[in-house]
This record gives C-alpha cells, structure tokens and sequence, in this order.
C-alpha cells in the first residue's frame, strides 16, 4: 500500500496488456483486383489508370485496383502478420500492479474514478474470511449492503447502455460501469459464483492479480473489497521495502526516490530554511559596458595616452588644413598686367615656332621630303 503511484507506468503497461487480446484481421488478398483491367495508354486523353474492359454498362471503362478508384483496393492493405501483441517488462508488470493496489487504497483517487464510496467505512476495504463461504447471490447482495458498497453497484447496474458504434453488431452490445472488484485469497471460493452475475462486480484471485481488473482503462483508483486472507497474503506476494517476496524470486517492492512527495512543505519546513542562504535584496544589475572607439572617457580609461594621441592627430590635421589653404591662396593670386602680356606674347612666338617647324613648302612633293627616289 505503500508503493510509489505511477500513472504513467500503469497506463503504459495497461496498453500493452489490452493489446493480447486482440484478434488478426485483414481484408481479402483478392479485394479490389478481382477484373482484367489495362490501362488504355497514352494519346487518349485520359489518365493512365488501369481501366475495366468490355463495353455496354457503366462498370467499362470505369477505373480500377487504384485505392483512389470505386471498386479498388485499400491503400496498404491490412495483412493478418501485423505485430498484433506486446512483450512487456517483468518487472514494469508487477511495479504496475503494486501501484494499482496502492491507490485503491486512496479514497480521494477511488472517488475521483466515479466510484460510490460515501457509506463505505474505511480504505482499503478488508472483511472477514466468512464471505469466502458464501454460496448464493442474495447473500452476496446483502454482504456488499452491511459494507456500505452497494451504492457503487446501482450506479453500475444504471448505468447499462447500448454501445454507440458497429460494435453493436459484434456480440459486444452492452456497456457499463465498472463496480467494486472482489479480491480472495483461498482458493476454490465458493463466493466466485456467488458475485458473479451482480453487474459491474468482479472477482480475482490474490495470486493472479490483472492490471485490466485493478485499473480498467489504464485509470487508476479502483474500489477493491479485500478479504482478510488476500489482504494478509499480499506481502509475502509482493515484498516490501526492506523484505524480499517469497512467491516471487528476488523481488523487492521499488521504493520511491522521495518519501514525502509535498516538495513545496519540504522547502518551506523550518529544518530546511534555516540553513538556506537569506534572500538577496540588493539587486546588482551589470552596468551596460561603453564603446571606448565612440567613448573618449572610457578609452581614457583603458589607455590614458589617447588623450596625448588625440590631441597631436589634431594639431596634425589643423597643420594639414593652413598648409592646403596657403597652397590654394597662393595658385588664386590674381596675375598682374604686365605678367599676362609677358605670358600671351610668349604663348604667340611657341605657336610661331610651331608653325615654322610644320612648314614643308620647300618640297614638291613628300617622296623629295623623304629622300626617296622615284
């Protein structure tokens, strides 16, 4: 009872379980290939489909074996060879069960799955051994009533319907509740046929436990009656903590990794906050870091000599700027009268010069100017 409670184990292995019962199914191998179709090719303005032949109803030339044509086969054609069943883990089974048992014992999980459980005097249920005797289903009704668990069992037997679906059609015609699950512990009871035709109640041997039974539908908090005999076999089944089982080899019950799962009364316990660190008040942000390239202070900072460096670049560049306006000022000086005529009269004799010297009226002809003879 005092296992871990695992809804994801319990619901993984239920899942699997459920799995081995299922039966293989496939559609017929001959299913939608059962017509001579041929595709009728190219240049005839229709799609390449394999097309049913013959002629004189509306079946001719109607399209086939492709899943997306009337009459075709499925896409992927279900096959009989399907992995249809699970293995599953040992040791995940039996961690499964212990969980299931251990919160059947919780009243808030057995209320929360829907059970009726208001007139029910304490969890787990246990009763006398005596209920193992009984014979009749009339006593079994009124030992179920004195436990206060009949209210679970109207609530099953009222709720009895027509199940929605082609299950119907499938020998699975009704559905219901689940009601209290029976658990004794000799066996050859006779209280098996005593509750077995009471709707939503059923009956499992201490020592063939199924999860199916113990959490239907991989939901946990089933209401469980055990009788005393179960009830005191279940750790010599199962082990505990400290104690190995004796019905199963080796087996010792997984210990939870935390034994009080409320984290948040833990930390807040005094035991635990008295030797925690106190709680920073004083806040100390990063201050945001300064480019020392666009930032003269803080590159004064890291080099002091850029002050220097600064200042010379500029004087540099104020020297640059007086040495390139004298230089202009000096080419703009306005040019006196007599400098212009100086320069116009020697611009007149260069052209002179150049004329004279591009002046061939001395020659007839160019071959006498070349010195060639004809």
């Amino acid at each position: 009872m005092k296992a871990s409670i695992r809804p994801d184990i319990v619901t993984f292995v239920h899942d699997n379980i459920s799995k081995n019962r299922r039966q293989p199914y496939a559609v017929s191998k001959r299913a939608g290939h059962q017509t001579s179709a041929e595709s009728w090719g190219t240049g005839r303005a229709v799609s390449r489909i394999p097309r049913v032949p013959g002629g004189g109803t509306h079946r001719a030339g109607q399209g086939a074996f492709g899943n997306m044509c009337r009459g075709g086969r499925m896409f992927a054609p279900t096959k009989i060879w399907r992995r249809w069943h699970r293995k599953i883990n040992v040791n995940q089974k039996r961690y499964a069960v212990a969980s299931a048992i251990a919160a059947s014992a919780l009243t808030s999980i057995v209320m929360a799955r829907g059970h009726r459980i208001e007139a029910v005097p304490e969890m787990p249920l246990v009763i006398s051994n005596a209920v193992e005797s009984v014979e009749k289903t009339s006593a079994a009704i009124k030992v179920l009533k004195q436990v206060g668990a009949y209210p679970d069992v109207e609530k099953a037997k009222d709720s009895v319907g027509i199940r929605p679906g082609k299950g119907k059609m499938r020998n699975r015609r009704y559905i219901s509740r689940k009601g209290p699950l029976i658990v004794y512990g000799t066996e050859g009871a006779k209280l098996v046929k005593a509750f077995r035709n009471i709707p939503g109640v059923e009956v499992a041997n201490v020592e063939r436990l199924n999860l199916l039974k113990l959490a239907p539908g991989g939901h946990l908090g089933r209401f469980i009656i055990w009788t005393k005999s179960a009830y005191e076999k279940l750790d010599s089944i199962y082990g505990s903590f400290e104690k190995p089982s004796e019905k199963k080899k080796g087996y010792i019950l997984p210990r939870s990794k935390m034994v009080n799962a409320d984290l948040g009364r833990i930390i807040n316990s005094d035991e635990v906050q008295s030797v925690v660190k106190p709680i920073k008040k004083e806040i100390k942000r990063a201050p945001l870091k300064k480019n020392p390239l666009k930032n003269l202070n803080v590159m004064l900072k890291l080099n002091p000599y850029a002050k220097t460096a600064r200042r010379m670049a500029l004087l540099a560049e104020a020297q640059r700027v007086k040495a390139k306006k004298e230089k202009l000022d000096k080419k703009r000086k306005p040019v006196s009268k007599e400098e212009a005529t100086a320069v116009k009269s020697a611009g007149k004799a260069w052209y002179k010069t150049m004329i004279s010297d591009s002046d061939y009226t001395e020659f007839e002809n160019f071959s006498k100017w070349l010195g060639v003879s004809q």
